[in-house]
């Protein structure tokens, strides 16, 4: 679980560069907490929201179950921390797009999510207003609006602390998750596109 707290604190540090222009950094992070106690109270967290967040006939009914759904989680949230990272770094260079990583990173983070939003049961309730994202013509803008759907809901309270009750960032968790799977699926088309004419 050590792994996801880390992932948030990276995803903090290294991407508050791209979206400086456009959002407040972070609060500073006091250096001083006892990294073990966080780590417990990670775990702890994280635990209560897949026991308690999960209303479907197919989440984990013991133990070992729940471990290996926490894990898969925990990997799936750590990846795509990771690819986001390397995309605002892609962003920030002066280097040409990779068409190629490009797509590859949004078909991963795509997945990653679509399983997040299985495993913990954030897929949209009938009651919230359908989501019909499009992508924008410069395939940078599109990842800079993907880099901040992601950001958006690691930040969310609802993630970040589950034991939050808060039905407003409840819902907006689970609208800015759907946003991100769709926004990555249509990334991935354009890349695609945009590989094969070069």
């Amino acid at each position: 679980m050590n792994r996801l707290m880390t992932a948030l604190v990276l995803l903090l540090f290294f991407a508050a560069p791209v979206f400086c222009q456009s959002a407040p950094g972070p609060p500073p992070i006091d250096r001083r907490t006892n990294t073990d106690r966080i780590r417990q109270q990670d775990m702890s967290r994280r635990e209560w929201q897949l026991r308690n967040f999960g209303t479907e006939p197919g989440r984990p009914k013991d133990d070992r179950q729940l471990k290996a759904l926490m894990e898969q989680t925990d990997e799936d949230f750590t990846r795509i921390l990771t690819l986001h990272n390397e995309i605002a770094r892609a962003l920030v260079s002066k280097k040409d797009l990779n068409y190629q990583f490009v797509s590859e990173a949004t078909a991963e983070i795509k997945k990653r999510a679509s399983r997040v939003q299985s495993s913990l049961a954030l897929g949209l309730s009938s009651d919230d207003a359908p989501i019909k994202e499009k992508s924008d013509p410069e395939l940078k803008d599109s990842l800079v609006k993907l880099c901040k759907e992601i950001r958006s809901f690691v930040t969310n309270p609802i993630i970040e602390n589950p034991n939050t009750v808060d039905a407003l960032q409840l819902t907006r968790a689970r609208r800015d998750l759907e946003s991100l799977i769709q926004l990555s699926g249509l990334i991935k088309k354009d890349a695609d596109k945009l590989n094969k004419k070069n």
